[in-house]
């Protein structure tokens, strides 16, 4: 009967130090950590690894319930998968345990709530974009591909697949670029 921690930060620039040091007081034996976004299972090679070697009797520990996921249904059907291998979730902060049916009732009002602000941060964002707009300080992400030797290159007789070979980016960026300078 192990305890299995699992530690995830969204982007490159944060640190999972501090969930690790919980989880090792909470007596986790193995750690697996990884840098990718809580949105869906998709990419998150570590939590894979822990759901393939999970057996009956251990238990899954995260810091924090968005540690997890931040889907309600990612973080139920995690739940789900543990409960039909013998195993267990535990989330030590606040204190949840799957293995009671108390437990199961607080995680699933915590993955909406977790899922609710999620979608407010969506909200607050799209405000902001909308009113940097509005003011005309936004004006989208910087173009990465130099739209003028795009074109010279098509004009010196280059097919797209070739530019977008030299140019390390996909067919469709290059087409991209050459239908709006025709418009």
């Amino acid at each position: 009967m192990s305890m299995i921690g699992y530690a995830r930060v969204s982007t490159a620039s944060q640190s999972t130090e501090i969930q690790v040091e919980k989880l090792k007081e909470a007596g986790c034996s193995v750690i697996r950590m990884e840098k990718v976004s809580g949105r869906s299972r998709e990419g998150r090679t570590e939590l894979e690894t822990v759901m393939d070697f999970i057996q009956a009797g251990d238990t899954l520990v995260v810091a924090k319930l968005d540690r997890l996921g931040r889907s309600t249904r990612d973080v139920l059907n995690l739940v789900h998968d543990l409960e039909e291998r013998g195993a267990a979730l535990r989330v030590l902060e606040p204190d949840i345990d799957t293995k009671g049916p108390m437990g199961k009732v607080v995680l699933t009002v915590l993955g909406m709530v977790s899922e609710m602000e999620l979608g407010f941060i969506r909200e607050r964002q799209k405000d902001g974009i909308e009113k940097a707009k509005a003011e005309g300080r936004y004006n989208g992400r910087p173009a990465t591909l130099d739209a003028a030797a795009i074109q010279n290159m098509k004009a010196s007789g280059l097919g797209v697949t070739e530019i977008a070979r030299r140019l390390s980016c996909s067919r469709s960026a290059v087409y991209k670029i050459l239908n709006a300078a025709l418009a």
